[in-house]
């Protein structure tokens, strides 16, 4: 009997995998994927069974993943963190008597904070903005009470062309809770091939730059720019 992995490989380089990750990996017999996802661990893959298949095959890679795993060691990777929007859960609900592990990474609110400074040193959530998975109102609602609640927000899948204007109605949403010199990050591809960000605040914020591949990380009341770094406070009470 094999055994089922759920990897979470990062932002998407050999790099930026953890050891575990990386290790299961290359033990597995079968590398199962989004064929982009595979496409960005291919040195380590390419002696490996490969079953990949495109956009919005989530399901079906899963099932595959499974009964694969009834005689052979199977990784079934997504970038980011598996159980942060990947296939941790989606394997958790389909499973029967298969062995699986959850294999943890980087998520891309992680990632892009690296980038931007420290943004996420107090309290946070993570917001998805596209609606396949869930409905609008309840994404407006959970923007709301965020940006009540005083919470650093991250928001993934920002914007795309078949929503273009969720984005900006998440970002009014927020500013009622918020002055207009909170701080806000935007990074495309983070920690990978063509890396962009910018900082900005909430008054000057544009989003015609960003994309699918974005984060937008909003800051709390108390998030600030310093030397070009985004920072929210722990609260430490420093000496001057």
């Amino acid at each position: 009997m094999g055994k089922l992995y759920v990897v979470g490989i990062g932002p998407g380089g050999i790099e930026h995998m953890s050891l575990r990750a990386k290790e299961v990996v290359e033990k597995s017999d079968i590398i199962v994927g989004y064929n982009k996802y595979i496409d960005m661990i291919k040195s380590i893959v390419k002696d490996k069974e490969i079953y990949s298949n495109g956009m919005k095959g989530e399901e079906e890679r899963c099932r595959e993943a499974l009964k694969l795993s009834k005689e052979k060691n199977v990784a079934l990777i997504s970038t980011g963190d598996s159980g942060i929007y990947g296939m941790a859960g989606l394997i958790l609900e389909l499973r029967g008597n298969e062995e699986v592990e959850i294999i943890p990474g980087i998520t891309a609110s992680s990632a892009a904070a690296s980038i931007l400074g420290a943004p996420l040193m107090h309290d946070n959530c993570n917001i998805s903005l596209s609606d396949l998975m869930t409905d609008y109102e309840d994404i407006k609602k959970r923007v709301k009470l965020a940006a009540e609640g005083d919470f650093i927000i991250s928001l993934y899948n920002p914007k795309s062309k078949g929503r273009p204007h969720y984005l900006k109605e998440a970002i009014e949403i927020i500013k009622e809770f918020r002055g207009e010199n909170t701080p806000v990050g935007v990074v495309k591809n983070a920690l990978r091939e063509g890396q962009e960000y910018w900082i900005t605040t909430l008054k000057d914020f544009i989003d015609e730059e960003v994309n699918m591949f974005s984060i937008v990380i909003i800051g709390n009341s108390k998030s600030f720019i310093k030397d070009g770094f985004f920072i929210t406070p722990r609260g430490y009470k420093l000496e001057k």
